[in-house]
């Protein structure tokens, strides 16, 4: 996971990213009002790598954990994971060789995001993080405008949780650096195609500094 990124080259390659989707960035501003941080899926499942500091998105991450919490806005964690008798697989069960089984040490959240008891965690069994789950009415029971999503994989869980949020009228922001996948081709691919359609592409500085 996220081999084509490290704490040394990590700013490097956001630099070349937002280049490469300058084409197709919509001049907006993050206001941090009425807004909600997503952290999808950070579970030691993806992010438990042989490294002191985990997973390379892991540091912006907190920092974007921080800043929401300290403006009093919601941040919101999902975790993925499918049942011991695997019942509620459905496609995906077809799709990979392997799922995350609840109660595993696997499904639980990356101890780095130091998740307290006040933060709202949703249990999923798909890619979207709408479908069977309470977030939308979440968001509206908070008045939530602007969705900002961060975590894990960019291609799938993300980017279909992003292009969902699209279709139900929030504005999506999508965290570049704080996003990580399994290859370089396919961030840059869900970036492109994210800026296209769906969400503005953003660095965590552009959502920090704006909180």
């Amino acid at each position: 996971m996220m081999n084509y990124i490290d704490s040394d080259n990590l700013e490097t390659k956001l630099r070349q990213w937002m280049k490469g989707i300058s084409p197709l960035k919509r001049e907006y501003e993050f206001s941090g009002d009425n807004a909600a941080l997503l952290v999808i899926d950070c579970q030691n499942y993806f992010v438990e790598i042989p490294k002191p500091d985990g997973a390379p998105i892991l540091p912006g991450i907190n920092r974007l954990i921080g800043k929401f919490r300290g403006a009093g806005m919601p941040v919101i964690f999902t975790r993925h994971m499918h049942k011991s008798d695997m019942t509620d697989l459905g496609m995906l069960g077809e799709w990979w060789d392997e799922c995350i089984i609840e109660g595993t040490n696997e499904s639980e959240l990356h101890e780095s995001l130091g998740v307290q008891p006040d933060d709202i965690v949703i249990r999923k069994n798909r890619y979207n993080a709408f479908h069977g789950t309470d977030l939308e009415e979440i968001l509206k029971e908070n008045r939530i405008r602007d969705v900002v999503i961060s975590g894990v994989m960019t291609n799938l869980c993300c980017e279909t949780t992003a292009r969902d949020a699209f279709v139900r009228d929030y504005r999506v922001w999508f965290v570049a650096d704080a996003t990580g996948t399994v290859s370089e081709e396919m961030h840059f691919a869900s970036l492109m195609n994210l800026s296209f359609g769906f969400a503005h592409v953003v660095s965590t500085e552009e959502i920090a500094g704006r909180m």
